[in-house]
């Protein structure tokens, strides 16, 4: 762990050479395609690396999600257009507060047991029952209760909610299903996989790589894909490598084959052949925790603090150079993406409501308020991108010009999230994210109750957000979009959070070819290893 207190002089001189040079949501099933024109090999290994090590492979749990498409499918996907597709349901029905999936048949678990819509079923209910405190499901299940049934004759498993919901489809539908015998022991699913994806968790150690292996006959994937085309490879190795430099490094040299690059070393992989696929992102989304025994529990401050900020500059060290700032808390590939920033976010004149809310300069220019000065906690990690660090520091010097005493901590990804759901010792958090492809996403972390394991970490209360939200569910798909606009500009308005940077991060291919779904995963049944 890295801790400082910022003093100006050196943190500028550290931003000034930061801006020279520059993470849910599930995937669909198409995306950006890659492109090479190299013969391909028969069979093989394709080592991807990711940034953080996996803790857990529970596909329902916070980071097992992440992996989850090489061994468990979903009912359905969703194509680069925004078109639903098929996947293990070969159709579907519905409606504002139901749905209806029918199975497609010969669909097999991992274990050779046919899966059933009532093995469906047990697996839905299983992700969202609230007792289970899967983190990583709720990221993608509505934001309202339901309930599951099945009918194996008819080869359907229905779900219908207790209230209109806007994107049943898209969020059941694209949860990943365990398999019955993943769930007669869900603990053991931290170390294995049970289900009916293209590849098995066949070999897992601390800290990484991950062996998935190719399984045989798998032909339910998205659009009815199968894994056994030419070049697709035996064997994929997730292997862990958290600086970008050494997997640019690694790119090169065909240490690894897949791998995302966000930062800067970028500008060294152009002009070598590696095939890319271009991710929209969020780049440095920050959150302010509003728990009421922390100092950011006060509008006014927060709202001072957001208009203190110079936008463009903190774009251009998010980016690495001409950054355009953000315009909504999703990515501008997202369902309903619109400029809801602009005229919502509060502005410079925010600073000047200060005194009247009560905070001070004493004698030694602190900002004080009942003679307590003010000191925040700001925590970042290059973990979720390597610019931002440098970010969070430009956030702290212009503080600093405040009044406000600024701890800076440079944390681990694992470190950052447990401080958001477990302890909440922390002020500011400054994170990176894809953006989630439906507004509904958003809402379990800017609603609902903060109490431990939910996902409003923050302790957001926005009674504006929650009106707009509730009139947005009640209309089908982008129909809501005007009202889903109307409450992310609601929470803009009230410093509820602070989105940088619209930014893309790009994924590199060395001899091969690949899909990427939205927010950046690779569509394991499309990676091709060439020659």
């Amino acid at each position: 762990m890295q801790r400082r207190t910022v003093s100006s002089p050196r943190a500028r001189s550290v931003l000034a050479a930061a801006a020279v040079v520059v993470s849910a949501a599930l995937a669909g099933c198409d995306g950006d395609v890659s492109s090479t024109r190299t013969p391909v090999v028969m069979g093989g290994t394709v080592t991807i690396a990711t940034a953080s090590e996996t803790p857990s492979f529970n596909p329902y749990s916070q980071f097992g999600l992440s992996l989850a498409p090489y061994a468990y499918d979903s009912l359905v996907g969703v194509a680069r257009d925004g078109r639903v597709v098929s996947g293990l349901a070969e159709s579907w029905q519905a409606g504002a507060t139901a749905a209806s999936f029918t199975l497609r048949k010969g669909v097999t678990c991992s274990d050779g047991t046919a899966l059933t819509p009532s093995g469906v079923a047990r697996s839905l209910r299983y992700a969202g029952d609230p007792r289970n405190r899967l983190i990583g499901a709720r990221t993608a299940l509505p934001g309202v209760p339901f309930t599951v049934s099945a009918d194996d004759a008819a080869r359907t498993v229905s779900v219908r909610t207790a209230s209109p919901y806007s994107f049943v489809v898209r969020t059941i539908g694209l949860l990943p299903v365990v398999c019955p015998a993943g769930l007669a022991d869900p603990g053991a699913l931290d170390r294995r996989s049970e289900g009916t994806g293209p590849y098995v968790l066949s070999g897992y150690a601390s800290g990484g790589p991950y062996l998935f292996t190719r399984r045989k006959g798998y032909a339910w994937g998205p659009r009815g894909a199968g894994n056994a085309a030419p070049g697709q490879p035996d064997r994929i190795v997730v292997t862990v490598v958290p600086q970008e430099s050494t997997v640019a490094n690694l790119l090169l040299t065909g240490g690894v084959n897949i791998a995302m690059v966000t930062g800067p070393d970028r500008a060294r992989l152009t002009g070598h052949g590696l095939a890319t696929a271009q991710v929209p992102t969020v780049v440095g989304l920050t959150f302010f925790n509003e728990r009421s025994d922390r100092p950011l529990n006060d509008p006014v401050l927060r709202q001072a603090l957001v208009g203190a900020l110079d936008r463009k500059g903190l774009a251009n060290v998010a980016i690495g150079g001409d950054g355009a700032p953000a315009r909504h808390l999703t990515a501008p590939n997202s369902l309903c993406y619109a400029d809801v920033a602009t005229g919502n976010l509060p502005s410079h004149g925010a600073v000047r409501d200060l005194r009247a809310a009560g905070w001070t300069k004493n004698a030694w220019g602190r900002l004080v308020k009942q003679g307590r000065p003010l000191r925040l906690r700001v925590l970042s990690s290059a973990d979720f991108g390597s610019t931002l660090p440098s970010v969070a520091e430009l956030m702290a010097v212009t503080w600093q010009a405040l009044g406000v005493d600024v701890d800076l901590v440079g944390e681990s990804r694992n470190a950052v999230v447990q401080a958001m759901y477990g302890s909440g010792d922390f002020d500011v958090v400054v994170g990176s994210s894809p953006g989630p492809q439906l507004p509904a996403q958003l809402v379990p972390y800017f609603s609902g109750p903060p109490s431990s394991g939910e996902l409003n970490f923050a302790h957001v209360t926005n009674p504006a957000y929650d009106r707009f939200v509730a009139r947005a569910l009640r209309s089908p798909g982008s129909a809501g979009c005007a009202d889903w606009n109307r409450a992310a500009a609601a929470l803009l308005r009230s410093a509820d959070a602070l989105p940088v940077a619209d930014g893309t991060s790009t994924v590199y291919g060395y001899r091969t070819t690949f899909s990427v779904a939205p927010g950046g995963r690779i569509l394991p049944t499309s990676i091709r290893l060439h020659r």
